[in-house]
């Protein structure tokens, strides 16, 4: 008795010592068969829903349906009461997972399953001791044997209580995440809709991509149509960015002739070149701790592309003339309206570079596949004009909305602007803004009277509608951007043939398409 009683206090002790469910099991089991000399011992736990038995120890099938009465343990949960099972009736019934169970326990001549439950009279799960002796009642009923059960069962429910708590309070942590989440991108696109004005389901979705992208130190690439606001779309990644109280340097890729482009981002030292008098810092190292933005990213020279790839994989690079380099911690965000896809089948773009800056995609979708968004936008042009003057329209008639939702928009939201504000002058303070005001004809539609079909002018005498230009500097600005606009459609948005047909450099006609808003064919 006394030897029994120092054994069952060890073997308490090491009961009582686990701290998870998987390790209680896998103790009691192994105590018990040692104990009683069992040739093996499994614990069968019954998970949450009450619907399927778990045996982590065995490895293969070791689940079992709570409703498949073709296997003995659906039958001991349904009466409660522990049962014996002969190896002949183990041998008749057809269920796999037993079959491997009993496969794993040498096929004894009897096993005895015994449910096990709580206090509270809750089902834990089972026992299931194997032996080759049929007399169960030996151990069953022995005081060593009751009080391990007991034993096993507080700490089971111990544990599992422990296990719910973690649970819930993992599942309240969470649900307040969530909820925090949804508050932050509830504030950041509340913010975003005073200057990406719209409620259309694409905007609404464009607003929220733009507060996750935020919360990231992803590069972000910006596509979309030009006019359509990727500018705004990256001021807005900036300001809600923790990077919001550092720089934001913009650089206009289509605007640096290729040759300053390069001295323009890295910078050079004193004496690289010639001119060069003093040091000057590149806009990578102005960017240092806030963002870069790289508009028109597609027109980037190709031999610079390279050197920006390195930049952004190291973060780190050499001003012109330097020895050492530097390093500067920005976020990249670039943008472009070119379908940079056929750049990279064309050798202009390197694949590389594209998948490097897209790690987080974003379009903007053209204003006119979101005509609901027109009049949200009017008003806020409106209100832009008649805080800048002073005074303005007050809105916006009906009749004049529909006369917009019947137009295309190529030159997308900077075009609608522009037409809204053309608007604005033309309206009497404190009236709404009609239909007759709106001039939603191509903007250089006014000089297609004095182009031939060549696009070359005719001798004055042939120019039958100058007596009614106004302003020579508007007419002949006119006239070049729709030479400009025939002959990117002649060769099918093709800047650098078009630039060659026209005897211009590149840039030069990129700077011009974006002065005269000259949209891509």
């Amino acid at each position: 008795m006394q030897m029994e009683l120092h054994t069952g206090i060890d073997l308490a002790v090491e009961l009582v010592r686990q701290t998870s469910l998987p390790a209680l099991l896998e103790t009691a089991t192994a105590q018990l068969a040692r104990v009683f000399g069992l040739s093996h011992c499994w614990a069968l736990e019954l998970d949450l829903s009450g619907r399927t038995l778990h045996c982590g120890t065995l490895a293969d099938r070791g689940e079992f349906d709570c409703a498949d009465f073709s296997h003995p343990f659906s039958h001991a949960l349904r009466s409660g009461q522990a049962r014996e099972l002969s190896r002949a009736a183990s041998y008749r019934l057809d269920h796999p997972g037993f079959q491997a169970l009993f496969d794993a326990s040498d096929r004894p001549r009897s096993l005895w399953i015994e449910p096990l439950k709580g206090d509270d009279s809750r089902t834990l799960g089972l026992l299931v001791l194997c032996r080759d002796e049929p007399d169960w009642d030996g151990i069953v009923a022995q005081p060593l044997y009751l009080g391990l059960r007991q034993l096993l069962t507080q700490q089971w429910v111990s544990l599992l209580q422990s296990r719910d708590q973690v649970w819930q309070r993992r599942l309240l942590k969470r649900s307040l995440d969530t909820l925090h989440d949804a508050e932050s991108l509830r504030r950041g696109c509340a913010q975003l809709a005073q200057d990406l004005v719209g409620n259309s389901m694409a905007m609404n979705q464009l607003r929220a991509q733009i507060v996750r992208a935020a919360g990231s130190q992803l590069s972000v690439l910006v596509q979309g149509e030009t006019g359509c606001g990727k500018d705004v779309v990256a001021r807005g990644i900036h300001a809600l960015s923790a990077r919001a109280q550092g720089p934001m340097v913009v650089v206009n890729c289509a605007a640096i002739p290729d040759t300053l482009l390069e001295n323009e981002l890295f910078g050079h030292t004193k004496g690289a070149f010639s001119g060069a008098d003093r040091a000057k810092d590149g806009l990578l190292a102005q960017a240092d701790g806030g963002t870069l933005f790289l508009d028109e990213i597609g027109d980037m020279p190709l031999a610079l592309q390279s050197k920006l790839l390195r930049v952004l994989e190291t973060r780190r690079f050499r001003p012109l003339g330097a020895q050492e380099e530097q390093h500067s911690d920005f976020r990249l965000v670039a943008a472009t309206h070119q379908p940079l896809q056929r750049g990279i089948d064309e050798g202009l773009f390197r694949r590389d570079l594209f998948y490097r800056l897209s790690q987080f995609p974003l379009r903007v979708t053209p204003l006119r596949e979101r005509p609901e968004d027109l009049e949200a936008l009017s008003r806020y042009f409106i209100d832009l004009y008649a805080r800048r003057e002073g005074s303005g329209p007050v809105g916006i008639s009906s009749h004049a909305l529909r006369k917009l939702e019947r137009y295309d928009f190529p030159g997308n939201v900077r075009e609608l602007r522009n037409i809204i504000e053309l608007a604005c002058l033309q309206t009497p303070a404190g009236d709404d803004i009609q239909p007759e005001v709106l001039r939603l004809e191509d903007l250089f539609a006014a000089a297609d009277s004095m182009l031939s079909a060549e696009v070359t002018p005719k001798p004055t005498a042939a120019l039958a509608d100058t007596s009614e230009i106004r302003d020579l500097k508007a007419a002949a600005q006119a006239f070049e951007a729709e030479i400009i606009r025939q002959r990117l459609e002649q060769y099918g948005g093709n800047r650098a043939q078009a630039a060659e047909s026209l005897g211009l450099p590149k840039r030069t006609l990129a700077h011009k398409c974006l002065k005269y808003q000259v949209t891509e064919f």
